[in-house]
């Protein structure tokens, strides 16, 4: 199964960075609106589907259509100022740490009514409440969304030829951060080292939280309702922090909170390692909520920061799509890791590693 989300996040890394560039032509409503067709298209395959085959081609159209989430990144930064954009970002944050927290809670409730039930085509129900779910979301956005990207504001090309197509999958490239134009120097040098601390915080960061259930299952016994209220605790801790004082950090300390949050991620995933206890596995996974809801905000708000604002779809979808190949590729290390060198060994590995983002990131003076 984890293949298959890997392959999800893989087809997120090719289609981020296009949609985001293209949203700086034609305007952040329509490529939207296509985005979430396309995730209503996935769960309507989903639900169609006879064959593995079929829920295959559903999760890949999922992937290619995730686009939506670096393009909200842009709407927020066409509509906010640099001052109250950190306070803005806050509800993307917020938003995750709610389907963190909703999310498998409807999961566990689907599993519930279906648990007496796993012949022929249980799966039906819940794809069908998925697809309701989207198409409520393209309806509301239809309506409601505003086109927040002035035609006068729009970028008028992509980067052209086949070279200029290829700058937005190719990892390379996407580093360098070559599929957005007229960057000065100090701008692209800027996005380039964010773009690397982010990479790194990704891979490692969504590679052992991927183990954490086998974790939790193998050394402490938990069920899966116990898991399902780890990761219910999680998402409330989150929302809470991003809800009350991350989104009213000021806009000359984001990026000191950021380096605070990489740090506090390490001694995180060391109580993790080493807990023989609950207890201790418990302040490990409360320190590892706390730097996830500092982490991904601060971030995010840096990245719209930088860069001209015609080109803003361009650049976080390019970070969105760098963080999408960092998760598509780290809980395969990770896992592999865990079951050949032991949990213990893997997590404080990881956090050895993890002091890598923080220190790359402090090469960045003036944002």
């Amino acid at each position: 199964m984890h293949q298959i989300k890997s392959a999800q996040f893989f087809m997120e890394f090719l289609g981020s960075p296009i949609i985001g560039a293209l949203s700086d032509i034609y305007g952040r409503k329509p490529l939207m609106l296509l985005c979430l067709t396309g995730i209503s298209l996935s769960y309507l395959l989903w639900a169609l589907s006879t064959n593995f085959g079929i829920f295959v081609l559903a999760r890949f159209a999922g992937g290619i259509s995730k686009g939506n989430i670096s393009l909200s990144m842009a709407v927020i930064s066409d509509v906010t100022s640099p001052k109250t954009r950190g306070k803005a970002m806050a509800l993307v944050g917020i938003a995750f740490s709610v389907g963190f927290v909703v999310g498998p809670m409807i999961g566990a409730f689907f599993a519930w009514i279906s648990s007496g039930n796993r012949e022929g085509t249980w799966y039906v129900i819940p794809a069908l409440f998925a697809l309701f779910l989207a198409l409520s979301d393209l309806f509301f956005v239809a309506y409601y969304l505003k086109e927040s990207l002035a035609t006068k504001n729009r970028a008028t090309t992509l980067a052209k030829g086949l070279s200029g197509v290829i700058s937005y999958i190719n990892p390379v490239d996407l580093f360098q951060f070559n599929g957005v134009l007229n960057l000065n120097r100090k701008d692209q040098q800027d996005l380039k080292i964010l773009g690397r601390a982010y990479f790194i915080y990704l891979f490692i960061y969504s590679g052992l939280e991927f183990t954490l259930t086998f974790l939790t299952h193998h050394t402490f016994g938990f069920t899966s309702m116990q898991q399902g209220w780890m990761f219910l605790w999680i998402g409330l801790i989150m929302a809470t922090l991003q809800g009350g004082w991350v989104r009213h950090i000021p806009p000359n300390r984001t990026k000191i909170i950021s380096e605070l949050g990489l740090w506090l991620i390490i001694p995180a995933f060391i109580c993790v390692g080493i807990a023989t206890n609950v207890q201790v596995l418990c302040i490990g996974i409360f320190l590892f909520a706390v730097s996830t809801a500092m982490v991904v905000t601060c971030m995010m708000t840096l990245v719209t920061r930088i860069g001209p604002e015609n080109q803003k779809g361009a650049i976080t979808g390019i970070f969105r799509s760098l963080g999408a190949l960092a998760r598509a590729c780290g809980p395969i290390v990770a896992s592999s890791a865990f079951w050949c060198i032991g949990s213990a060994t893997t997590y404080l590995t990881g956090a050895l590693l993890l002091a890598l983002p923080p220190l790359i990131l402090r090469s960045i003076r003036t944002l």
